[in-house]
């Protein structure tokens, strides 16, 4: 029977090289000679340094940049509050987001059973398979769903015929 999971996960090679890249980037801008900004990153958490709330937001605003260059969704991109860590500086803790949380994956299986295509959804742990007698039922479906949840970046990988 064919299927499909719908899952949600970022490329961490790319999210890498966007944090390299802003990194490089912000050590080269004028506007942050002398100043201690950066962005690190631990497995899927980054975490953004600067010397004032305003400079946090320019770090966190050449992230984002880098990271759609690369392709890397920023809904992806979870962040925290702001910190002071002494001083005037500031931190804010990212997170990347990665799986699909029970309430967001409800929510797809709902949206599939009221199209009232004939597919079946199912929650997977971190994803959802959906499975369905013909292929072009499910391709409707990757459709459907690409529409219709907008605050997720889903993508579809698994596909069984």
């Amino acid at each position: 029977m064919p299927s499909f999971d719908t899952v949600s996960e970022a490329n961490l090679v790319e999210v890498k090289n966007a944090v390299e890249q802003s990194n490089k980037e912000i050590t080269t801008r004028f506007d942050f000679k002398g100043s201690d900004a950066r962005v690190e990153q631990k497995e899927r958490d980054l975490t953004a340094y600067a010397d004032s709330e305003f400079q946090l937001g320019q770090v966190r605003d050449v992230l984002t940049n880098k990271m759609t260059k690369r392709n890397v969704d920023v809904r992806f991109l979870d962040h925290g509050k702001i910190e002071k860590i002494g001083g005037d500086k500031v931190k804010q803790v990212i997170k990347v987001k990665n799986g699909i949380e029970t309430e967001d994956a409800k929510k797809i299986v709902r949206v599939i059973k009221d199209s009232k295509m004939k597919v079946q959804a199912s929650i997977q742990g971190d994803a959802v398979r959906v499975t369905g007698a013909k292929r072009d039922d499910l391709q409707a479906a990757m459709a459907m769903l690409r529409k219709e949840i907008k605050d997720l970046p889903l993508e579809f990988n698994n596909f069984r015929d």
